[in-house]
């Protein structure tokens, strides 16, 4: 795959399982790039629904994705602490156009108390019925969900402070640098 250099501003593309386009964000920053997974960052990043509507991103948030897994997380940095939003979804690709992955309908929240929602479940059932979800995939999904309940419990990175802090501290100090890049290009 593809090494991606951290700074490097990026698309990100969710699909479903039929190869219809789901979501994009259209500006994410890559703050890492290991040999299991990337870390990339947003803030007030425009986000394009498959219907057409958009909305923008309130927070800062840390994007994990993974080589291997079959779920990406992120982390969303609130006032009243960090909630992560995890998506059942296929490892990831990047191709040169955009990080890409298939969105498999359900999603585990996390608050910062540490309760633990698990989201979607009929629209996976619905879902898969109708885009036609073999055996394998729903099994798959379904043990996403579990590995993720483990991550959390274990404080298995990113669910570990200092990881996660280690990564947020990179993003902020590439926004404080890519901003006054672009405000130096501006003034000119």
């Amino acid at each position: 795959m593809i090494k991606l250099k951290t700074g490097k501003k990026v698309q990100i593309h969710g699909y479903k399982h039929d190869g219809s386009l789901h979501r994009v964000w259209t500006n994410s920053i890559v703050i890492e790039d290991c040999k299991d997974y990337l870390v990339t960052g947003n803030l007030k990043t425009k986000v394009i629904e498959s219907d057409g509507r958009s909305w923008y991103t309130k927070e800062p948030a840390l994007c994990y994705f993974f080589e291997r897994e079959w779920f990406n997380i992120i982390a969303m940095f609130k006032k009243d602490g960090i909630h992560y939003y995890c998506n059942i979804s296929s490892p990831y690709t990047y191709d040169g156009e955009a990080i890409k992955y298939i969105d498999y309908d359900l999603d585990l929240k996390v608050f910062p108390n540490g309760r633990m929602i698990v989201l979607d479940q009929k629209e996976f059932e619905q879902t898969s019925q109708l885009m036609s979800y073999s055996d394998e995939i729903k099994k798959i999904a379904l043990n996403g969900v579990l590995e993720l309940k483990r991550w959390i419990k274990d404080k298995h990175h990113p669910f570990d402070n200092v990881c996660l802090n280690k990564h947020f501290d990179s993003f902020k100090k590439m926004l404080g640098e890519l901003e006054s890049v672009e405000y130096t290009k501006n003034k000119k």
